[in-house]
């Protein structure tokens, strides 16, 4: 098993899901260091425990998980000699009373969870540390009992504090001082007690400017009644300072004696916190704990792929006790790589210690290698390099083959000339029987689906197609031998129903039509020029200088004429783009002429049409008129 495999069967997603329900960042990074195990004992042991997190969690217990979040980076600054802060040492304080909690917590559960109870039976005692934390800090800080000495100065600091108020306050009230004073308040800057005074008065005051407003018209003094006060002030807080900081110190120093039972403490609850991840984890999935076996049988009930909907086909399959290799078939669409993605999580999902989504008398084996071959066309750039990838994978997976292997493959053979493709597949899938390992492969070619018939421990299997409505059922059924389907997508993507009923004769009787056919110079010409034939009034676009015009005449020749610019001009069809048809621009009954056409035009026209001689006359006239200007 290696990364690679991970990825093709989503497994690193589904690792990633289980550290999201994990409470502390440290579980969360040894969640992504843990891999799915081989050894029976050790896979029993984490299925043993999910299923024991399950029963508290569905039964709507809390484990009394506090302080877990950060606890390993405080471990660490404590082992650096750094100093925790007053609310780092109340999340330390929360974590040591948590391990108190979580053993009493399984000893009233010993019943349902035995193992997870054993596992809480030595988590250390360190009630006189979590004591020693909750009695000097109170909400995230130091309180004035946490020692004598800090008591007497925090005393001094509050007289202090009320002393200069009073001054200050005294001083405001001043009848000289109001003009002066900005606004009547104390505010502290820098640690000095100050009143903000208008900045063209600061001279006619004794005492300090210590700040300034950003417009520069109040500045910020102390006056010099409270100058001394503040220095004692300073001074003060300087100490108290010094004693929260030796108080600290102290505190942290009990953590660090303790350090070597409280790192035991921290693996033994980020244990349990891995564990309930699973099982949280696992309720998302409505799992339930699997049959186990190393004797490599395989028979899901049920099953249904983590990230696939809720209402997915579910899948039956089995492997292993009466055949060692299955052999899927089916159309594209028909889910067969499905299949093996689900196998393969759910083998890797058991191996991990999760609960698997499938039915009731499900048994998972537990193998010591489990490779997949699944591609990814559309990552590819040509059918060579995907052949070549896919025989690159192949081979390092033989090389590593054994018994107690589960291998996967996707369209075995697939990427090559059909025939020399279909052997190698089938040779490659002998080597691996050979070798001992357990084959799941999909595949399109006729010959490997007729090695699986004849070979005494494989098996077909095909998925389900109904073929009156053509569309797949996404239902694995062994023993059965299933078609490609290719003219069903040839018909989902719209063919031409003769070519559909055409290929469906050649599949059954091979003979193809071979005849030559003699094909016209001009046909295809022709067929283009009366395909585009214009209609008169269409407006078109003359490509050649971009003006738009109006269909004049078309009698489906490489030259038609349009009417621009108030005269009818002859021009080539191939420059020409239509814009838009007749039929959208005017009436049914709309009468082109009056707009193809001058009046003069027009009126003429309609004279000769009810025999005026004077029409007729002007006709000759003209026509006399054209043969000068000819000669």
């Amino acid at each position: 098993m290696n990364q690679a495999t991970f990825e093709k069967l989503q497994f690193d997603r589904v690792k990633a899901e289980v550290q999201a329900q994990a409470l502390g960042n440290y579980s969360k990074a040894r969640i992504a260091t843990l891999q799915p195990q081989s050894d029976l004992k050790t896979v029993q042991a984490w299925q043993q425990e999910t299923q024991e997190a399950r029963w508290i969690l569905d039964n709507g217990q809390h484990v009394p998980f506090m302080g877990l979040t950060r606890i390993d980076e405080l471990s660490a600054q404590v082992k650096k000699g750094l100093v925790l802060t007053p609310a780092e040492l109340v999340t330390y304080a929360d974590f040591i009373r948590s391990s108190r909690m979580i053993a009493t917590f399984f000893e009233k559960n010993q019943t349902q969870t035995p193992l997870l109870w054993q596992y809480s039976q030595n988590l250390p005692d360190l009630q006189e540390i979590e004591n020693a934390i909750y009695n000097k800090i109170k909400n995230s800080q130091l309180i004035d009992a946490a020692s004598r000495e800090l008591r007497k100065i925090r005393k001094r600091q509050h007289e202090l504090e009320k002393n200069i108020q009073d001054k200050l306050t005294k001083f405001m009230h001043q009848s000289g001082h109001r003009e002066m004073i900005q606004e009547p308040i104390v505010v502290q800057k820098d640690g000095h007690y100050t009143i903000p005074i208008k900045a063209n008065y600061k001279n006619k005051l004794v005492g300090q400017v210590i700040d300034q407003s950003n417009h520069g018209g109040t500045v910020f003094m102390e006056p010099g009644a409270v100058a001394k006060l503040n220095e004692q002030l300073i001074l003060t807080q300087a100490e108290a300072t010094a004693e929260e900081y030796q108080i600290l110190a102290e505190l942290t120093g009990e953590i660090a004696a303790e350090q070597a039972q409280i790192d035991y403490m921290i693996e033994s609850i980020t244990a349990l916190d891995i564990i309930f991840a699973r099982a949280k984890y696992s309720r998302e999935l409505n799992g339930i704990t699997p049959e186990i076996n190393q004797s490599e049988i395989i028979r899901i009930k049920q099953g249904r792929h983590p990230f696939l909907p809720a209402d997915a086909v579910p899948l039956d399959f089995a492997l292993g006790a009466d055949y060692r290799g299955l052999v899927i078939t089916g159309p594209n669409a028909g889910g067969k790589t499905v299949v093996l993605k689900t196998v393969g999580l759910l083998t890797l999902m058991t191996m991990f210690g999760l609960q698997i989504p499938a039915a009731e008398g499900t048994n998972m084996a537990i193998f010591d290698r489990l490779f997949v071959d699944i591609g990814d066309a559309q990552d590819l750039d040509n059918a060579l390099s995907t052949f070549s990838g896919h025989m690159q994978n192949v081979a390092e997976i033989l090389n590593q083959t054994k018994r107690n292997t589960l291998i996967l493959l996707d369209e075995i053979g697939s990427g090559t000339e059909p025939n020399e493709g279909a052997a190698l597949a089938i040779a490659i899938m002998e080597s691996m029987y050979e070798k001992g390992a357990l084959i799941v492969t999909t595949t399109h070619y006729g010959e490997i689906k007729r090695f699986a018939e004849l070979h005494a421990d494989f098996i077909p299997a095909a998925m389900e197609f109904d073929s009156a409505t053509l569309t797949p059922k996404y239902l694995l059924h062994l023993g059965k031998v299933g078609d490609s389907q290719a003219l069903w997508i040839a018909k989902k993507m719209k063919m031409d129903t003769t070519l559909i009923h055409r290929a469906q004769h050649y599949i059954a009787k091979k003979n193809y039509q071979t005849e030559k056919k003699q094909f016209s110079k001009n046909y295809v010409q022709k067929q283009t020029v009366e395909q585009n034939r214009l209609a008169q009034g269409d407006r078109v676009l003359m490509t050649s200088t971009q003006q738009t015009a109006l269909v004049y005449r078309d009698e489906g020749k490489d030259e038609l004429a349009v009417y621009v610019d108030d005269e009818v001009v002859p021009i080539l069809r191939k420059r020409l783009k239509l814009l838009t048809p007749a039929t959208e621009l005017y009436p049914a009954d709309y009468d082109l002429d009056s707009l193809l056409t001058d009046y003069r035009t027009r009126k003429l026209r309609h004279d000769l049409d009810r025999g005026s001689k004077k029409a007729q006359k002007e006709l000759d006239r003209e026509r006399e008129e054209r043969r000068g200007n000819l000669k």
